[in-house]
């Protein structure tokens, strides 16, 4: 991922999203989110998130689902790319009313709320990673945001050298 010099995502044109093999054909419905609500949205929103780089795409799984899930569960690896990121909105960390939300703990309503005016707003965002602070990710409201295409689905393997036992 590329930075510019006030510390935004600058040219992207890629994002990733890990999920469950049996959701490969659903990934952009935002159906997970919407049952279950997430960071930047309340349930009932269809919201996606993806990350800006692979690697992070993982460690957002990983965070929920811990290294086993991800080794016992098939999964897929979406890559997107983004036809125009230059009209996405970027969420600045100084431009989050709670600093706190940038960090590893569970969302407030008032954040999930935060999140959802942005997405009727803007329908996509950047947002710092908080499981990875120097990575970025892409919320978008499915069916609000469709510039982006897809390049590929492959099927995910956790290096087993992550997965220990007990």
């Amino acid at each position: 991922m590329i930075l510019d010099a006030n510390g935004d995502p600058e040219t992207l044109s890629v994002a990733w999203r890990l999920d469950r093999l049996k959701h490969k054909d659903t990934w952009d419905s935002g159906e997970g989110a919407f049952l279950g609500g997430g960071r930047w949205n309340t349930k009932d929103v269809h919201a996606v998130y993806c990350a800006l780089d692979a690697a992070t795409a993982i460690m957002e799984v990983t965070v929920h689902s811990g290294f086993g899930d991800l080794d016992a569960v098939p999964r897929v690896m979406t890559k997107l790319t983004l036809n125009d990121s230059s009209t996405i909105h970027v969420l600045r960390p100084e431009h989050v009313p709670n600093p706190n939300w940038l960090v590893p703990a569970n969302p407030t309503p008032n954040q999930q709320e935060f999140g959802n005016d942005l997405l009727a707003e803007h329908g996509v965002f950047f947002v710092p990673s908080v499981v990875s602070k120097h990575s970025w990710n892409l919320v978008f409201l499915a069916g609000a945001f469709a510039d982006y295409s897809l390049v590929s689905q492959e099927r995910f393997a956790l290096d087993p050298r992550l997965v220990t036992t007990k």
